[in-house]
């Protein structure tokens, strides 16, 4: 579904015409495979730039039958792709463990589709079930492979998969079944917006098996530290289900409102994954503004560098969730392809790359340890500073009414938007790092009785921080919200239910896309910092 670039101020009139053109569907863009497709109109929404693509796709019928009903086993059926994201021309092999004889995978679009959610896109026939043999670890890295498993069957993605995130729902009765994650992306897109799933992220907090990068099983395997804890996994594999969220981690909660966010309001919004980032890094220079999610913690030096070079040509970046770029993790090979395993010791001391490879790719516990010694300052403005306890939420507290992302919101300075911050959360910091143009938006109390924190700390508080600021030479504009649950909260609770934060949150997140799909956003919106005003001071 590729969008026509725009090199200059979009207006409020379509952009372009209607034409067809030869565009690439493999997943290399440098295949010669091409079909004719129609190029969609753009043109300046209320809310972004929207897409007569999406807003046609998403007229199609929808269904919730993509959804797994309360009572269901995720366990009876499970399963994985031996591809993250995949394009038209591909085929996707799936592999599928279950003690039932037979059953059956449906594709399903995520999107809006009248509110239902999903759009059935293809179904397999009835297939042979099988139980997979057990799945091996590794016991020098606790990685956790299925790759001993034998293909199920292979998936055509053909032209009826429109490029976007895709759940394959595997169905053998009303009571038993489970989803696959795959993103469908157009090497040749040139759309506004770029959302990016956070498959690193995923993979690192999947427990299949006993295993991940922050829980294991048994002894410790190379040192006896309490911090990492030492029975952790040292590399972790995509050959592999994903133990929560029925088989789609966490998708629904920390990628998926947003989705149906832009998909609702038909704005010109194409996917991929963080490992297609990191294969062809130079795919976000084709688009306005790339789109993080809900902790997006772990990247890759590829991914980081992307970025880097993106915001110095003037692409935008929205990093929606706290805690970006705090892991430093990198990818290899397993016997099912390339970038089928990610690595992360969490310790530069237990990495075999330290003092024997680049330093930038050896993986010490975050970004900012050494040998790496990269912080993510002047990439998103602030530092990861702590977490609340699980099920506390705390106020976002406005410190800059007059930006122009509270504009429509009736918001003031102090006001309180409710409920909206969890989790993880970011703070500004002292340092000669941090952009000199930082603005400040939200300065919000954070209570250290109710949650892990680390640095400094103010009358029994610290703080989360929304900022802004834009690249002086590029005018990239670069926004995060500090807070890890943002896009959960577009759809946390009712809208129209008291103290939702929803609505509020979602008109300053159509306040982001509207500003962020016009190209450098320091065109329209310079940052000026404000850093000076804050009380209290330093904090």
């Amino acid at each position: 579904m590729a969008a026509v670039l725009m090199s200059t101020p979009v207006s409020a009139t379509t952009t372009t015409s209607t034409s067809t053109v030869s565009t690439t569907t493999t997943s290399s863009p440098s295949s010669s495979s091409t079909t004719t497709t129609a190029v969609p109109t753009t043109r300046a929404g209320p809310d972004g730039i929207e897409s007569s693509a999406i807003i046609a796709e998403n007229r199609l019928p929808g269904t919730t039958s993509w959804r797994v009903g309360p009572g269901t086993s995720p366990t009876a059926i499970q399963g994985y792709a031996n591809l993250a994201y995949a394009a038209v021309g591909g085929r996707v092999k799936l592999y599928v463990t279950t003690h039932f004889p037979r059953f059956r995978a449906v594709a399903y679009r995520m999107g809006w589709y009248q509110g239902l959610g999903a759009r059935r896109v293809w179904s397999s026939p009835i297939e042979t079930g099988t139980v997979q043999p057990p799945c091996t670890v590794t016991g020098t890295t606790n990685m956790v492979s299925c790759a001993n498993w034998s293909v199920s069957f292979a998936m055509p993605i053909t032209a009826a998969f429109v490029p976007g995130d895709y759940l394959i729902k595997l169905v053998v009765g009303p009571r038993a079944s489970s989803y696959i994650p795959l993103t469908v992306w157009d090497p040749q897109s040139r759309a506004t917006y770029v959302i990016m799933n956070r498959s690193l992220v995923e993979q690192g907090w999947n427990t299949y098996g006993g295993y991940s990068f922050y829980a294991g099983l048994g002894p410790c395997i190379i040192d006896q530290v309490s911090y990492p804890v030492c029975n952790r996994a040292r590399v972790v594999s995509f050959d592999r289900p994903y133990s929560t969220g029925n088989g789609s981690s966490d998708f629904l909660t920390n990628e998926y409102p947003l989705v149906q966010l832009c998909e609702r309001e038909g704005l010109d919004v194409t996917y991929i994954t963080d490992i297609t980032l990191d294969t062809y890094p130079g795919l976000l220079l084709r688009h306005r503004a790339l789109l993080s999610l809900d902790h997006d913690e772990s990247w890759t030096y590829a991914e980081r560098m992307a970025v880097q070079n993106a915001t110095a040509h003037g692409v935008n970046v929205a990093y929606f969730g706290a805690a970006a770029m705090v892991r430093h993790v990198r990818l290899q090979s397993s016997s099912l392809g390339p970038d089928r395993e990610e690595v992360d010791y969490r310790s530069s001391q237990e990495d075999p790359l330290n003092g024997a490879g680049n330093p930038m790719q050896v993986t010490g516990n975050t970004w900012e340890s050494p040998p790496a010694s990269w912080s993510p300052l002047q990439q998103i403005g602030v530092e990861y500073s702590g977490y609340l306890s699980p099920g506390i939420y705390v106020p976002m507290v406005v410190a800059d009414a007059s930006s122009w992302v509270f504009v429509g919101t009736g918001l003031h300075d102090g006001s309180s938007i409710p409920d909206a911050i969890a989790s993880d959360f970011d703070h500004v910091i002292p340092s000669s790092l941090t952009p000199a143009n930082l603005e400040i938006l939200g300065h919000s109390p954070i209570p250290l009785a109710e949650a892990t924190v680390s640095g400094a700390r103010w009358n029994g508080v610290s703080y989360s921080d929304m900022v802004y600021f834009t690249n002086p030479r590029s005018r990239a504009g670069v926004i995060d919200t500090g807070n890890n649950v943002w896009i959960g909260d577009l759809r946390r609770c009712p809208a129209d239910s008291a103290g939702c934060p929803a609505p509020t949150l979602a008109k300053i997140t159509n306040n982001i896309l509207e500003l962020f799909g016009q190209g450098p956003a320091g065109d329209l919106e310079p940052s000026l910092s404000n850093v000076s005003s804050i009380s209290p001071s330093g904090s």
